[in-house]
C-alpha cells in the first residue's frame, strides 16, 4: 500500500491503514497506467481513494476549526511540517506493473515529474502550532470515526485481507502460474524471480526515498520482460482468478464480520460527509 503525501492520521486510522499495508499495494492509488483486470468481491469492504482524499479534506477542516479554539486562527489547511520529513512510497498495482510502454519507459518506477507524492501546499507550521495539532488531529479523528468500534469491525477486512493474502500465495494454482511466468523470464535471459512481485522490489532497481527508481537500461529491460510474460502467458488474469476465489470463500466463511465491517465503513462515509457540511462543502 502507498501512503502518499504528508497526511498524519491519527491512531484510529494508524490501526486500519497497518492492517491494509500488511495486505499488499493499495490498488485505488497506482503510476502504472495500464487497468487492472477489474473488481474484486472483497473491495467493497475496504476504503477507496475518494474516501481517502473526503477523510483529508473532513479532516483538515475539523483540525484547522480545533486549532483556532486553542488560539491559532490562521492555520493552513494543509500544513507543512516546521521542517521536512523523509517521504517514502510504495507504488504499484496489486499485480505489478501492467503498462508495457511505462515499463519500456521507466522500468518498476515513474516519471519524476508525476511523483505520487506530493508536498502540502500550506505554509510550514510553527513550533507552537506543531505542539498542539496532535490534539487536533486526534479530536478530529474521534468525530470522523463515532460509531465506529476501530479494534473490531473498522480493521475486520484488513485483517482478513492479510490472512487471504497468505492463502493466495500457498495456492499451487498461482504457484503454477508463477513458475510458468519465471520460466519466460529466465528464456529471456533475465533473472529467475519467484513472481512479480519479487522482480519489482529487487533492491537492484535502488529506489529512493520517494519509492522511485533509477531507470536503468537493466531495470526498464527486466519490466518489460515482465509485461511480456504476464501477457504470453495471462498471469494477471490466473493471479486475479484465485484472490477472488479465495476472497469469496472467506467472506462466505466470515459473513456476518464482514457484514459488520462493511456497516463500519457506511458509518465512516457517513461522519465524513456530516462533517464536510458542517462546513458548507
Amino acid at each position: 500500500m502507498a501512503i502518499r503525501g504528508w497526511w498524519r492520521p491519527g491512531a484510529a486510522v494508524v490501526a486500519v491503514l497497518a492492517a491494509v499495508c500488511a495486505s499488499g499495494p493499495e490498488r485505488a492509488r497506482t503510476t502504472d497506467t495500464a487497468a487492472g483486470p477489474g473488481p474484486l468481491p472483497a473491495d467493497r469492504y475496504s476504503s477507496t481513494s475518494q474516501d481517502y482524499q473526503l477523510y483529508r479534506r473532513a479532516s483538515a477542516l475539523l483540525v484547522r476549526q480545533c486549532m483556532a479554539k486553542r488560539g491559532h486562527p490562521d492555520f493552513p489547511l494543509d500544513p507543512r511540517d516546521p521542517t521536512d520529513p523523509i517521504v517514502a512510497a510504495a507504488v504499484s498495482t496489486d499485480y505489478g506493473v501492467l503498462d508495457l510502454a511505462a515499463a519500456r519507459r521507466w522500468g518498476y518506477g515513474w516519471d519524476p515529474k508525476k511523483s505520487p507524492a506530493s508536498q502540502p501546499k500550506g505554509r510550514r507550521m510553527t513550533n507552537a502550532e506543531y505542539a498542539d495539532v496532535p490534539a487536533c488531529n486526534a479530536e478530529a479523528d474521534g468525530q470522523l470515526m463515532r460509531g465506529i468500534d476501530v479494534q473490531k469491525d473498522w480493521i475486520y477486512a484488513g485483517q482478513r485481507a492479510v490472512e487471504v493474502g497468505k492463502a493466495v500465495n500457498a495456492d499451487p494454482r498461482l504457484r503454477a502460474a508463477f513458475e510458468v511466468w519465471s520460466r519466460c523470464m529466465t528464456e529471456q535471459g533475465f533473472t529467475r524471480y519467484p513472481d512479480p512481485t519479487a522482480a519489482y522490489t529487487d533492491d537492484a532497481w535502488h529506489r529512493g526515498s520517494d519509492g522511485n527508481t533509477l531507470h536503468t537500461p537493466q531495470e526498464r529491460a527486466t519490466a518489460a520482460a515482465d509485461v511480456t510474460c504476464k501477457r504470453r502467458h495471462h498471469t494477471t488474469e490466473q493471479w486475479h482468478a484465485v484472490r477472488a476465489q479465495n476472497q469469496s470463500a472467506d467472506i462466505a466463511q466470515h459473513r456476518d464480520r464482514y457484514a459488520a465491517a462493511l456497516r463500519a465503513l457506511r458509518t465512516y462515509r457517513a461522519n465524513i460527509a456530516a462533517a464536510l457540511r458542517q462546513f458548507g462543502e
